[in-house]
Parts: C-alpha cells; sequence; structure tokens
C-alpha cells in the first residue's frame, strides 16, 4: 500500500491525469504502464485478482464456449476469469505494455490479448461477442470519449448476447473529483436506448481503511 500511495502521487502529476484533452489522457495511460517498470503496485486499479461481482456472476452464467470480449483488460485478470469460466475471450487494451504484461503474466492463457483502441476496434468485433465485459473504463474516462464510450461498448454486444457493466457509481447530479469519476444512473442506462435490454442492477459497496466506495454492476442483454 505505500508503494501504491507513493505511485499514486507521481502519476497525478503527470500530463492527463486530471482528464482533459483525450490525446493527453490516452498518453498518461501508457506512460502509467510503462513508468511502473514491472511493479503492479503502481498500477492503481491493478488489484491482481478478478472482480468479486464477476466471479459470482460468472458462476451463475458460464461460457459453454460462448465468446467473451473484456474491454481495457489491464494485466489480465478479469480476463482470465472469462476464459477460465468457459468464454472464449479476446481482452484488449489501449496500452502494448498492459498487453506485454499480461502475456507475462498468464504465459499459458488461452485469452487472445490485443492491443486496441476502444474508439477505434476491429471491424470483426461488431455484434460479435456473447459476452461484453466491462470493468472501470467508463469512470476513467471524460470528456467527448466519456461521451462516446457507451457506443462503443454496446456495438460489441451480438444478438442475444449480455453486457456487463461494473463501474463505481454516485447519485444522479452529484459532483464527483475525479480520476476516477463514478458514473451516474443515467450513463449506464443508455445502454437501454443502445438497443441493449436491461436485465439486473446490483448495487454495493466495497470497503476501504479511509472510506466506503459505492459501485454499480448492471447487465444488460440485446435481443436476439
Amino acid at each position: 500500500m505505500a508503494r501504491r500511495d507513493a505511485a499514486r502521487q507521481r502519476i497525478d502529476q503527470l500530463t492527463g491525469a486530471l482528464g482533459g484533452a483525450a490525446k493527453d489522457r490516452l498518453a498518461w495511460f501508457h506512460t502509467v504502464y510503462r513508468e511502473a517498470a514491472g511493479d503492479p503496485a503502481a498500477i492503481p486499479w491493478a488489484d491482481l485478482a478478478p472482480k468479486q461481482v464477476l466471479m459470482e456472476w460468472l458462476a451463475d452464467n458460464p461460457g459453454k464456449g460462448r465468446r467473451a470480449i473484456d474491454i481495457a483488460c489491464g494485466l489480465g485478470d478479469n480476463a482470465e476469469a472469462l476464459s477460465a469460466a468457459g468464454y472464449r475471450t479476446t481482452a484488449f487494451d489501449l496500452a502494448e505494455e498492459a498487453i506485454d504484461w499480461a502475456k507475462t503474466r498468464f504465459p499459458e492463457s488461452r485469452v487472445d490479448y490485443r492491443a486496441a483502441d476502444l474508439f477505434d476496434l476491429p471491424a470483426d468485433w461488431t455484434a460479435a461477442f456473447d459476452l461484453v465485459h466491462e470493468c472501470y473504463t467508463v469512470q476513467a474516462l471524460d470528456g467527448d470519449m466519456r461521451n462516446r464510450a457507451a457506443d462503443a461498448i454496446a456495438a460489441l454486444v451480438a444478438p442475444g448476447g449480455k453486457l456487463v457493466f461494473i463501474n463505481r457509481s454516485r447519485e444522479e447530479g452529484s459532483e464527483a473529483k475525479g480520476p476516477p469519476w463514478p458514473v451516474v444512473p443515467s450513463e449506464w442506462r443508455r445502454f437501454a436506448d443502445l438497443g441493449l435490454e436491461p436485465v439486473s442492477e446490483r448495487f454495493y459497496t466495497i470497503e476501504r481503511p479511509d472510506r466506503t466506495i459505492p459501485h454499480v454492476m448492471a447487465v444488460f442483454q440485446r435481443p436476439a
């Protein structure tokens, strides 16, 4: 935790750390991974374990060979959980450094790790996945990128497929001093305007020594 706190103070001083121009924010992600120099404590969002709520959901929703994609996969823990649950999993991240790191951590992995930009994805990924997993990406974006994220995410869901959306949450109209900038209900419920039907919403908290962090896991499905 001491290394993580020190790293957070350092990276918060980098250009793009607090939002602003899209090119600066994107460059910031590259810099964070590059300057981590192999120390996961220097990656604030790297828990080195899959999210517990995802594990619980996967226990009731095994893959059975269907296709899944993990958005902004980071060091690969959630992607590996999808694969272990029986999904043929693709995982991508903007930062090539993150993808190389994930491959090093899981050398025998069956996950297809790719470096890719959420806003410029391969054309054959459109409507190609039975499960789309989005965890903590939207909350890390602001401005125009945040506004465009829902469209890019929804476009990946195949007919009959599901979206599992996990992010920090806050009340509608409340202020957020980020990053990250927790999502408000109108942001995740916008997926219903993009052709996905709401399945469930689960609100929960994660406890830290100095704070309680509200979260949401929202599940949507595209009609077959």
